[in-house]
């Protein structure tokens, strides 16, 4: 057994999951921090219009996301399950199938959205003054959509068979060149929002062939080897079974954010929908650092469950919740007491501070119990269990926050759009804990028998 995974199953799981979290941690912050720096940038120099002309094409960036994360959880999950069943030849062929996968659905989505740009941005609440900034970003941003699809979701294939310093490196080099780009790109040259775009799709160029490289080496556990990119029906449905659940999370997020931004063009104008971008990316820049947790637990928890190790998924579960409690915990303190400190981060228009303030106030208030959520489908995840894993996705995403998005706001103007938040969130945590304590319950039942493909 490779020496990488033998740990696995014989080290503590504390060390572990410090071992494989750090780096995902530290991966994600930075990519997160990117992000917010990212918009910092955009914030302080183009102005306000400029935030909000980057909040309309969210939607358009989740639905991206959603494609990647089908491929790059599902792949990596399954990659973790059977490595733990000693099948390394399956392994290379779900490798070889997520490559391909990656490739052929970000050309269609790719395809999709140069077709029918236009009534996308409009229909995601783009206005006469931000629609020609969010379509000319997007415009520019588009090949990196695919190339940042590459880069993670093959990332997390490589953290999966044992690698998770290397995942690591992946995203650090992509976040540090974007920091180091985008200053030169929008304010030394002058390209405004473009100069961004164009500094991510460089970043994540060197991103993608930086983890292309990793799995071209001979010395590796699951590697590219010739005859593994043909698509295999059983390899395909152990994919997509996986990794619908996260992928079916971030797509709905594409709906959440289009619904969100109609009502808040409706009820505050461009300003409310650039508090709108400072709120989700303070608070993705929390639930990033979380997903981080969730990427260090995947391989533990798959490889010991494919392994029949049972006493130490339920511990590294247990662990992974309690530390992303905590994150999400001051994230929610931070964002309660400090609104105005964190708005102001991304602007000086007194106008946009002063509503960021109250956005945060607002959607903040439950923020704490979001870690759990997390982690939670992220272990349904690593188990292979896809419909509970979609169904607690789609709880807080769509069961609960569209219904209140769309009547909270009628009964309490702009500040029911931010209270649809916490609401939503407490009742898809009561729903989560149930759902985790049947699933310890009848776990010793479900030990999978790992066949080869």
């Amino acid at each position: 057994m490779d020496t990488n995974l033998e740990a696995l199953v014989h080290r503590p799981v504390g060390r572990l999951l410090w071992e494989y979290s750090l780096p995902a941690v530290i991966g994600m912050l930075v990519t997160a921090l990117y992000n917010v720096v990212d918009r910092i940038f955009i914030g302080q120099w183009c102005g306000p219009d400029a935030i909000a002309g980057l909040t309309v094409t969210f939607p358009l960036m989740n639905l991206a996301t959603a494609v990647g994360t089908l491929v790059g959880v599902g792949s990596s999950s399954r990659v973790s399950i059977v490595l733990g069943a000693g099948q390394e030849s399956t392994a290379e062929k779900y490798l070889g199938n997520a490559l391909s996968l990656t490739i052929l659905n970000g050309c269609i989505y790719l395809m999709f959205f140069f077709l029918f740009l236009e009534p996308l941005l409009r229909g995601f609440g783009a206005s006469d003054v931000t629609y020609p900034i969010a379509s000319e970003y997007m415009l520019v941003l588009m090949p990196g959509l695919l190339l940042t699809n590459v880069a993670f979701s093959l990332n997390n294939v490589m953290r999966a068979s044992g690698y998770p310093k290397r995942a690591m490196a992946t995203m650090l080099i992509g976040a540090v060149a974007n920091c180091i780009l985008d200053p030169i790109f929008i304010k030394v040259l002058e390209l405004g929002i473009l100069g961004a775009a164009l500094a991510t799709d460089i970043a994540m160029a060197i991103s993608a062939i930086f983890v292309l490289w990793h799995f071209c080496r001979k010395d590796v556990t699951v590697g590219f080897r010739r005859g593994i990119y043909g698509l295999n029906w059983d390899i395909f449905i152990g994919i997509i079974s996986i990794g619908a659940a996260p992928a079916v999370v971030n797509a709905s997020a594409c709906a959440i954010n289009a619904i969100m931004n109609i009502k808040l063009l409706g009820y505050g104008g461009d300003t409310a929908i650039a508090a709108a971008g400072i709120f989700t990316t303070f608070a993705s820049l929390i639930t990033t650092i979380t997903i981080g947790i969730c990427q260090g637990m995947q391989p533990i928890v798959g490889y010991n469950y494919g392994a029949g190790r049972l006493d130490r998924l339920s511990r590294t579960y247990w662990l992974a919740v309690g530390v992303a409690t905590i994150l999400t915990l001051g994230g929610s303190v931070v964002g309660l007491c400090f609104p105005s400190t964190v708005a102001r981060a991304f602007t000086d228009s007194t106008e946009l501070i002063s509503v960021s303030d109250n956005a945060l106030r607002h959607s903040m208030l439950a923020f704490s119990v979001v870690g759990f959520q997390i982690i939670s489908t992220c272990l349904f995840q690593s188990l292979g269990k896809a419909a509970k894993s979609i169904f607690l996705g789609l709880i807080r995403q769509v069961i609960f926050l569209v219904p209140l998005l769309l009547w909270l706001p009628g009964q309490l103007g702009l500040n029911g759009v931010w209270l649809s938040f916490p609401i939503s969130d407490l009742f898809a945590t009561l729903v989560t804990a149930i759902l985790i304590i049947i699933q310890f319950r009848n776990i010793r039942e479900e030990i999978p028998k790992a066949v080869d493909i």
